[in-house]
């Protein structure tokens, strides 16, 4: 456990995983948020710092994981000018979490390696609670002998961890991963939608999805949220529109048309334009239940 620790970007994610590598022993020096109060109240949680420089970060730690929200974000922390997380990165070890487009990971990567460092992917298809928990699913690519190096951190962060290749690759399986997840939650939404519609029992019809070729993992983590409009924010709508759009320009790059995909992502857009992009992914219910706000 030698290895120092410092996090970018500490919303309910990230905290959560700062929180575990704390717990399971591992020394977390800096913490920084583009929303300081987050980072300073972190930091005085975990006993360490809160920079106001991100090159003050990177200093501070030998791994540093950035957990941002877009491209816009990684690109601003990697090579915003004046401050950035690449000033002087010789020997880090970068593990960039968000969910983002390959070709960001592929820019960060390449950069990263210019300038004597390492850059990692490590896309998370988990909730804020197994952060906390150690029980993440990771999808890993870049270097394989980095990935091997840090393990005994990931080993603590995850019950379950997926090498998949070069870099941007593990990237663009997450972007299928939420994908398959956003069109699986738009289809559910409209059965259960239709089913009220026609006046049967929803808990029934729940039952008989359950048993037949309609069940799906969102059936189990959303089905009950839909019925009873209750929308606590884990995987907001907004970041489903956002990915889904990635794995949309995705399909654009190859020749592929994947009109699923496009119908589930105006569906999401059209949420977000409601005022309900802050809504879990379960509010896309709000757009196919008489009555509600479609």
């Amino acid at each position: 456990m030698s290895k120092t620790i410092a996090f970018v970007g500490v919303g309910r994610m990230g905290a959560n995983m700062a929180r575990r590598l704390k717990d399971c022993g591992y020394s977390i020096t800096a913490v920084y948020d583009s929303h300081r109060p987050i980072a300073t109240a972190l930091a005085d949680e975990l006993g360490c710092s809160a920079p106001e420089k991100l090159a003050d970060v990177a200093a501070a730690a030998d791994i540093i994981f950035t957990v941002v929200t877009n491209d816009e974000s990684m690109r601003s922390i990697f090579f915003g000018p004046g401050d950035n997380l690449l000033k002087e990165p010789t020997g880090k070890t970068f593990i960039n979490c968000a969910t983002v487009s390959p070709g960001i990971h592929r820019e960060v990567y390449e950069a990263a390696k210019n300038a004597g460092a390492h850059s990692l992917e490590a896309s998370m298809a988990s909730s804020i609670s197994h952060a906390r928990e150690g029980k993440l699913y990771l999808m890993m690519a870049g270097d394989e002998s980095v990935y091997n190096d840090v393990l005994p951190v990931l080993e603590q962060m995850s019950v379950n961890r997926r090498f998949i290749g070069g870099p941007g690759r593990a990237a663009e399986v997450k972007a299928l991963v939420n994908m398959v997840m956003n069109i699986n939650t738009a289809g559910l939404a409209e059965g259960l939608g239709l089913a009220a519609a026609l006046g049967h029992d929803l808990d029934m019809v729940r039952e008989v999805f359950s048993q037949t070729g309609a069940n799906s993992r969102v059936l189990e983590t959303d089905s009950a949220d839909m019925v009873a409009r209750e929308h606590d924010c884990w995987f907001s709508a907004e970041h489903a529109a956002k990915d889904s759009g990635i794995a949309g320009s995705m399909a654009e790059g190859v020749g592929l048309n994947l009109p699923l995909n496009l119908a589930t992502i105006a569906q999401y857009k059209k949420m977000v334009s409601l005022g309900l992009g802050g809504l879990d992914k379960s509010g896309i219910a709000e757009l196919t239940f008489k009555g509600r706000h479609a």
